[in-house]
């Protein structure tokens, strides 16, 4: 197994994991997301499965000293196997910098078992406030928290990541 760019060729099969795992207030209109494929900082990758299946797919920005993983889902069929695990450590030796990525805050059984998902691959929870601001027009902010991988972010650490994918990522004004 190995992760793999899938560009535009494997944007409707990554896009109908996305529409399956995510509230609608967390990813963008089909177009809007393919756009985004224009943006060298923005990389679509995934795995396959032996039959050509797509598997797993993240969805990362390369930005200013981190990767940002935007998203990142398993189809599911291919979940509980470990292969979520696998495939943050192929994405932390890809990035070779810090990754952070937003989640849930732990209010259900689902997120409390995400949580704890990416706890034990190696990422802190940050505690400081954060609200992910609407991805696109007609969408809510959603209240989430950042996490790290490697370490916790210093207070000013956090404040610059959070400025960095208000301004790249939302194209927004902190608020």
């Amino acid at each position: 197994m190995k992760l793999i760019s899938l560009g535009r060729e494997g944007f409707e099969e990554a896009y109908a994991i996305m529409e399956a795992s995510f509230p609608s207030d967390e990813y963008r209109p089909r177009a809007e997301q393919l756009a985004l494929l224009d943006d060298p900082r923005y990389t679509l990758l995934g795995c396959r499965a032996p039959d050509g299946a797509l598997m797993a797919f993240l969805c990362v920005w390369r930005l200013e000293d981190f990767l940002f993983l935007e998203h990142f889902a398993v189809a599911e069929a291919h979940r509980n196997g470990g292969l979520g695990g696998k495939l943050l450590t192929m994405l932390k030796e890809w990035a070779g910098c810090p990754i952070l990525l937003e989640a849930e805050l732990p209010e259900t059984p689902i997120a409390c078992r995400r949580l704890g998902f990416y706890r034990r691959n190696g990422f802190f929870v940050n505690p400081y406030p954060y609200c992910q601001p609407p991805i696109s027009a007609g969408k809510n902010p959603v209240p989430l928290m950042i996490l790290s991988s490697g370490d916790e972010l210093s207070p000013a650490a956090f404040h610059r990541a959070r400025a960095c994918l208000y301004r790249e990522v939302y194209h927004q004004s902190e608020e």
